[in-house]
């Protein structure tokens, strides 16, 4: 049945960020006949230069624009046949410093663009999520039917918008499909992320800030990996479901910090040991069976990326050098 939608026209919120910008360069390199309208607010970790190579395709047509503004929506929405939102507010830290953007951007907005889908008739409704919402978990992995406990503002405002997407399948039938990934790493994400900050300020010669005991667990994603996913699930995904996305590459901050350490050629006394973060989450891990079972795998492993996406920084300092002085 999804092989039959017509997916021509794909109307991408938050383009201009660091996974969004990955898949929209996926899809216009994958699909010859792909129309993509990204609308971006701009905001301080969206950057329009993350497509400088794609602003001329004729495919391409970029709008700035906030996702809780109905009236632009509901323009650049009809005539799309998905909508895919990865506009979000999305660092942790900031939510907990003030959470009140996190609920309008990630909830609110999430509500303006499901009323387009809506009254539209979308065929198909991604909200990209982040295994955030689930909290945090000591063995074993969370499955899609796992009850959410989010633990910061951030994972908190996620899992609503993901719970307002599912409320609007149920009720009105809106075919909204709602995808968890893992922590995601690669080119274009903004160095205030753990892999890019640590990168840059090793570049610089500055010390990397790791929280506590740098025991925290996470699951590594490269984000091409992940944009292939959410292409998969766009054309064969079940409405009304969920699907986590994990990289199944499981290591604690202090061996992620020393293997960026090692890349570099930078001894460990680089490392400054911070206070922890508040509600900071011990370990997160995804079962991906279910989206495997739509064909998808991992094509690109850890060490292989993390190298690559070293050499990126290397080569792109003039990026990431404007960028940080927006930190």
């Amino acid at each position: 049945m999804s092989h039959k939608l017509n997916m021509r026209t794909l109307l991408v919120t938050g383009g201009c960020g660091f996974i969004g910008s990955n898949f929209i360069r996926y899809i216009l390199k994958k699909y010859k006949n792909r129309k993509i309208v990204n609308i971006d607010k701009l905001t301080y970790c969206g950057c329009r230069g993350n497509l400088t190579d794609i602003e001329k395709d004729r495919r391409y047509t970029f709008v700035k624009g906030d996702i809780c503004d109905k009236k632009i929506i509901d323009k650049i929405a009809k005539g799309c046949d998905a909508i895919v939102n990865f506009a979000a507010e999305s660092h942790v830290d900031r939510s907990i410093k003030d959470a009140s953007s996190f609920v309008r951007t990630n909830v609110h907005g999430v509500h303006v663009l499901l009323e387009a889908a809506k009254k539209y008739k979308i065929k198909r409704m991604i909200q990209i999520s982040t295994d955030e919402c689930y909290g945090s978990i000591q063995r074993g992995s969370f499955k899609e039917t796992t009850l959410l406990h989010p633990n910061s503002p951030y994972a908190a405002s996620k899992a609503a918008g993901d719970h307002l997407a599912l409320a609007y399948h149920t009720t009105f039938k809106v075919p909204a499909i709602v995808t968890r990934s893992s922590n995601n790493f690669g080119p274009y994400q903004f160095p205030e992320k753990v892999i890019p900050l640590f990168i840059t300020n090793l570049l610089e010669n500055k010390k990397v800030p790791l929280y506590g005991d740098g025991m925290n667990v996470r699951d590594w994603l490269y984000v091409i990996d992940n944009c292939r996913a959410i292409d998969l699930v766009l054309r064969k995904g079940k409405p009304g479901e969920i699907y986590n996305i994990g990289g199944s590459y499981e290591i604690p901050n202090i061996k992620l910090t020393r293997v960026i350490l090692k890349h570099l050629n930078k001894t460990y006394d680089m490392i400054k040991y911070v206070p922890d973060r508040l509600g900071h989450d011990r370990r997160y891990s995804l079962d991906s069976n279910k989206v495997k079972r739509l064909g998808w795998k991992t094509l690109k492993n850890f060490d292989k990326a993390i190298e690559e996406t070293i050499e990126w920084y290397k080569n792109n300092k003039p990026w990431w050098k404007r960028l940080k002085n927006k930190c």
